[in-house]
C-alpha cells in the first residue's frame, strides 16, 4: 500500500488561470505541469528543450551576444540552459500562466531556474506569446518556441494561428535579418516544414531527439533571410 501511494502523482498546487486550470504535480522525483487535464511536460529529461536553444544558436551567423526570445517558461529547462551559456545576450521569456511563473520564483521549480532568474540578462514577461509577437516593437536574433505539444497539438485553440502563415510572418517580423526560428514539437511535422518554407524561411530543417517509446521529439528550424 505504501509503495502504491508513493508511485501516485501528488498535486502540489492547482489554480484557475486565464486559460483554464493549471496544476503542478510531483510524481516520485519528477515535477509535472498539467493544463486542463492535459500533460504538458515534466522534469524527466530536458534534452530536446536544451537542443531547442543550442540548435538556434548554432544556426546563427556567429553574431556577438545574440538576443533570444523563449516562448514558454515550462519547467525551466530552456531558460536554464540559455542562461548557462555566456554567449547569449539578453534572454526574454514570455509566459502567460501566472502560476508557472510563481512556481519558478517561489515554488518547487526554483530548483531548476533560480540561477537563471537571477541572471541580469534574464527578463520574464507575463503575457500571451501570440499577442507578444504581434504587438512588440522589439526584435531578437532567435525565437525558441515551446508553448504547445507541437504545431498540430496546441494547448489552446488560439495558439493554432502561431503556426499558420500569419503567425510565422509575425515571428519573422520580430527576428533580425539572419535570425533563427526554432519550434519544439512532440513529433516531427513535414507539413509544418512546408509551411515554414512557404512563409519565406530558409535553411528549414528538423532535428530529432529519440525517446524511450514512440516517435522522437523534434525541433523545427528556419532562418529569416538577411
Amino acid at each position: 500500500m505504501t509503495a502504491a501511494v508513493h508511485d501516485s502523482p501528488v498535486v502540489l498546487d492547482r489554480r484557475d488561470g486565464p486559460y483554464g486550470e493549471v496544476a503542478l504535480r510531483r510524481h516520485g522525483t519528477l515535477l509535472q505541469i498539467i493544463a486542463n487535464g492535459c500533460f504538458l511536460m515534466d522534469t524527466s529529461d530536458g534534452r530536446s528543450e536544451r537542443l531547442l536553444v543550442d540548435a538556434a544558436y548554432d544556426a546563427l551567423d556567429g553574431r556577438p551576444e545574440p538576443k533570444v526570445l523563449i516562448g514558454g517558461l515550462g519547467v525551466g529547462f530552456s531558460l536554464a540552459h540559455a542562461a548557462a551559456d555566456s554567449r547569449w545576450g539578453r534572454i526574454t521569456v514570455v509566459e502567460r500562466e501566472p502560476a508557472v511563473i510563481d512556481w519558478h520564483r517561489h515554488g518547487p521549480l526554483a530548483e531548476i531556474s533560480a540561477g537563471a532568474l537571477g541572471d541580469p540578462r534574464t527578463e520574464i514577461v507575463r503575457g500571451d506569446l501570440v499577442a507578444f509577437v504581434n504587438e512588440t516593437s522589439d526584435t531578437f536574433d532567435a525565437l525558441c518556441l515551446d508553448i504547445d505539444n507541437g504545431p498540430g497539438w496546441t494547448v489552446t485553440d488560439d495558439n493554432h494561428g502561431l503556426y499558420a502563415p500569419a503567425g510565422l510572418a509575425a515571428c519573422a517580423r520580430v527576428l533580425n535579418p539572419g535570425g533563427v526560428l526554432a519550434v519544439w514539437s512532440a513529433e516531427p511535422s513535414p507539413e509544418f516544414e512546408g509551411t515554414m518554407r512557404n512563409a519565406g524561411f530558409q535553411q528549414v530543417r528538423t532535428e530529432e531527439v529519440p525517446v524511450a517509446r514512440g516517435v522522437p521529439d523534434a525541433v523545427h528550424l528556419g532562418v529569416r533571410p538577411g
